[in-house]
C-alpha cells in the first residue's frame, strides 16, 4: 500500500480552492491518504467544511486524527463529524481495516520522554496533565489491540519519540509528544507511526522496539524538498 501522509494543513474559511492540487496529486499517487491532525486552524466547523469540500474529488480512503488545533475552539465533535459525514474515517481510539491494513489512531499528547517526562506528582492540575497523556496512550494500546492484520500503522498528532521532534527548541520538546505512546506501539507490533506537529523537527526515527516513526508536518515537508508537502510512504 502506498499511503499519501500528511499533517498540520491548518485548513481556515479562506482555504477554500488551497488544498485542491495537493489532495487531487495524493488522490493519484496513493492508496490512501492520512491525515495526522491539526486539519483546521481554529477548529471551528465552518473551517472543516472548506476541507471537506476540498477532499470532495478524493477516490482513495482518508484516515484521519484529530490535532491540537482542531480543538481550540471546543468544536472538535462536529470538525470530526462533518468529515465523517465527508467520508474520512475519523479515529479516536479506533480503528479502520483498508485492504488488508490496519490503521489505529488517536491524537496522543504531550509531557515529554523517557526520564525527562512529566509525572504524576504534587498539584492536582499536573496529575490531571499526565493523566491526559495516559488516557491517550491507553486509547492507543486499545486501538493496536483490536487490529488482526499484519500490516498496522499508528497515526497520532504528537509524537511518541523524541527523535522526530529533534529541531524544534529543545524548551518545546516537552509539548511535541509524549514517550508514554511509544511503548503500545512496540508492545502491538505496528509497521510504522505517522504524526505531525512538530513542523521544524526530523523527519524519521524510530521506536526503542525498532518501528519506523515519519514526521510529516506539511512545513517540514516542504522545507525538506517535498514540494507538494505530501510525502509518500510504501507499506
Amino acid at each position: 500500500m502506498r499511503i499519501a501522509a500528511i499533517a498540520d494543513i491548518h485548513c481556515t474559511r479562506a482555504s477554500r480552492g488551497v488544498f485542491e492540487a495537493l489532495f487531487s496529486a495524493a488522490n493519484a499517487a496513493a492508496d490512501a491518504i492520512a491525515l495526522a491532525g491539526d486539519l483546521t486552524d481554529y477548529g471551528l466547523a465552518e473551517e472543516a467544511q472548506v476541507l471537506a469540500g476540498e477532499l470532495a474529488a478524493v477516490s482513495v480512503p482518508v484516515i484521519a486524527v484529530l490535532g491540537n488545533h482542531d480543538h481550540e475552539s471546543g468544536m472538535h465533535e462536529a470538525v470530526s463529524e462533518i468529515l465523517a459525514d465527508a467520508g474520512v474515517h475519523m479515529l479516536n481510539g479506533d480503528v479502520v481495516e483498508i485492504d488488508g491494513v490496519g490503521f489505529a489512531g488517536t491524537k496522543g499528547f504531550a509531557g515529554g520522554f523517557g526520564r525527562a517526562a512529566l509525572s504524576a506528582w504534587g498539584e492536582a492540575p499536573i496529575k490531571a496533565f499526565v493523566a491526559a497523556a495516559i488516557d491517550e496512550a491507553v486509547k492507543l494500546e486499545s486501538a493496536l489491540a483490536q487490529l488482526r492484520t499484519e500490516r498496522r500503522v499508528a497515526l497520532l498528532h504528537y509524537s511518541p519519540i523524541r527523535a522526530t521532534v529533534e529541531g524544534e527548541p529543545p524548551e518545546l520538546f516537552a509539548w511535541l509528544g509524549s514517550s508514554r505512546l511509544e511503548d503500545p506501539i512496540d508492545r502491538y507490533g505496528a509497521s510504522m507511526v505517522l504524526h505531525g506537529h512538530a513542523h521544524t523537527g526530523a523527519l524519521e526515527g524510530r521506536t526503542q522496539g525498532g518501528v519506523p516513526v515519519y514526521n510529516v508536518a506539511r512545513s517540514l515537508l516542504c522545507a525538506r524538498g517535498y514540494e507538494s508537502g505530501v510525502r509518500i510512504i510504501e507499506l
